[in-house]
Order: structure tokens, then C-alpha cells, then sequence
């Protein structure tokens, strides 16, 4: 029975609530410990999570179960994927991914169109293959564009350049970049579509002259050149890149930051857990 001193303040003491659910106050009060103690879990990953989003702002739970793997030992919690994606899911901070569609290919031209030659091709080292893709960054002003090339090997952005224009140039210094870095590109093979940039004289002479044999999609399909693809939608969708910038300035510092953390902090589940720098430098 309530006690008169219960319901005169309008509530029932703990004793009297476990008691009719045929509980004791200790149950209650072990629940409460659990429940403390799982709140207090939630609040340590959370932490945790912001803290690697600051620079991986999209970055998935299977990776995050992987690349914070040691720190969740280092502070005593033990959180497998599934328990990692409920304490996200709680706090709405699960990644949303998004799908884009652009078109910068232009292949109706005169300009010769090579054979693809990596299709039955087995990738076994860096600068065996290197793709190559432009993709659009949108700016206040109207759309810059960037030009890509990636070892496929190590999924490494090896060379790239951003401009305010889809003509030759970017292509061209992308192309540069990337041979400037290069410390072997014996055997090589380049990989793109049929765009004009890449079939140019210009290009294909660049590539000539440090004897890189030349490949390209020939059904102008986005399979062909996945990797490419795959690299483009990644940088949109885990680095911001999807953005509006400013200005071109701010548009080259974005993509400058968005590659660094790309090419040495993202893990890679296609590299069994590794950044493309580790792959590429360990091997090249």
C-alpha cells in the first residue's frame, strides 16, 4: 500500500514501484549501474569517432572499426562493428552517401582512339597501370574541373590538377606531376577514355616519349574505367568535395587537403586494411 507521505507529494518511492513489478531494490539499482556504465561507453566512442571524423568526415563504420581499432583497446573498450554502428545510428551519425552524374568526356572527334589493352591485364606492382579521369568541382562562378591519375595497383592519386577549364592544360600537368614523382615507369600502361584531352597529340606524344603504351575504354563505358570513377565518387562523397566552393583558390585547397588525406590516412579495404601511400611506397 502508498503510504499517505507518497501520495500527497504525487510519486511512489523506489520500494514501493520494484515492489509491485516483484523486483528488489538491489536488481534496480545493478540495472542502473549497467545502464551508467554503457552510457558512459557511448559517450568515450563518440568522442573518439568526432576526433578521426575531423579529418575523415565521412569515413564508414567498417573502417572506423578498423582504423581505431588500437585507440578503443588503448582506453579499455571493446566495440565490434555492430556495437560501433548502434552507438552511431543513436547519435545520427552515420554517413549518408550520395550519388553524382557529370559528363566532361567529349569523344566525338578526330583524334585517334587506342585500343583498351588492360582488360585481361593481372595488376601486380605500382606504375604498371595508371588511370586517368576528369571530374567537375562546383564553384560560386560556375564549374572547375579536376583531372586525376591514379596508380591502380595501389589506388594512389599519383598526379592531378585543377582548373577552371576542361581544355588540354590540366590534363597535361596532371600528366607531370605524375611523372615527376615517378620513380620507375618502365612498362607502364596509361588508362582513360576516349576524351579528347587524352586522345590530343599533345597527350599521347607525353606518353610516347617516356615509352607508356596507351589504353582506352572502347564502348565509352564508366565500367572500363572504373577505378577512376570509383576515385572521383570517393572524393566527393568522403572528403567534401561535393561542395560549392568560393573560388578556384579555395576549390585548389580543399582538393590539395582532400588528396593528402586520401592518399595517406584513408584505409582501403581493397588493401586489406592499408593506405595507398603504404602500398605505394613499399613496393614502387
Amino acid at each position: 500500500m502508498i503510504k499517505a507521505k507518497e501520495k500527497s507529494k504525487g510519486f511512489a518511492s523506489l520500494t514501493t514501484i520494484t515492489a509491485c513489478f516483484g523486483l528488489k531494490r538491489d536488481a534496480y539499482y545493478k540495472y542502473k549501474r549497467r545502464e551508467d556504465k554503457r552510457l558512459e561507453i557511448e559517450k568515450k566512442v563518440v568522442v573518439i569517432v568526432k576526433k578521426r571524423r575531423r579529418s575523415l568526415p565521412r569515413e564508414g563504420v567498417r573502417k572506423l572499426t578498423r582504423s581505431l581499432e588500437q585507440e578503443f583497446i588503448e582506453s579499455n573498450l571493446k566495440i565490434g562493428r555492430d556495437t560501433l554502428f548502434n552507438i552511431l545510428r543513436k547519435h545520427n551519425m552515420l554517413t549518408l552517401r550520395k550519388k553524382y552524374s557529370s559528363r566532361t568526356t567529349n569523344s566525338l572527334h578526330r583524334f585517334y582512339k587506342y585500343k583498351n589493352i588492360i582488360k585481361d591485364v593481372e595488376i601486380t606492382r605500382p606504375n604498371q597501370v595508371w588511370v586517368s579521369d576528369i571530374t567537375y568541382i562546383r564553384t560560386i562562378k560556375g564549374f572547375c574541373y579536376l583531372a586525376l591519375i591514379t596508380d591502380m595497383y595501389s589506388r594512389k592519386i599519383v598526379g592531378y590538377d585543377i582548373s577552371n577549364s576542361l581544355e588540354l592544360k590540366g590534363c597535361e600537368r596532371a600528366l607531370n606531376k605524375a611523372l615527376y614523382q615517378a620513380k620507375d615507369t618502365t612498362r607502364l600502361i596509361h588508362h582513360s577514355d576516349r576524351g579528347i584531352q587524352y586522345c590530343s597529340n599533345v597527350y599521347t606524344q607525353i606518353l610516347k616519349r617516356n615509352n607508356i603504351d596507351i589504353s582506352m575504354t572502347e564502348e565509352n563505358h564508366c565500367y572500363e574505367n572504373a577505378m577512376a570513377e570509383r576515385v572521383n565518387g570517393i572524393l566527393k562523397d568522403e572528403f567534401y568535395l561535393d561542395q560549392t566552393f568560393d573560388s578556384l583558390q579555395h576549390a585548389r585547397r580543399a582538393t590539395k587537403n582532400a588528396i593528402n588525406l586520401y592518399n595517406e590516412i584513408r584505409l582501403h579495404l581493397s588493401l586489406d586494411y592499408k593506405t595507398p601511400n603504404m602500398v605505394y611506397l613499399k613496393t614502387a
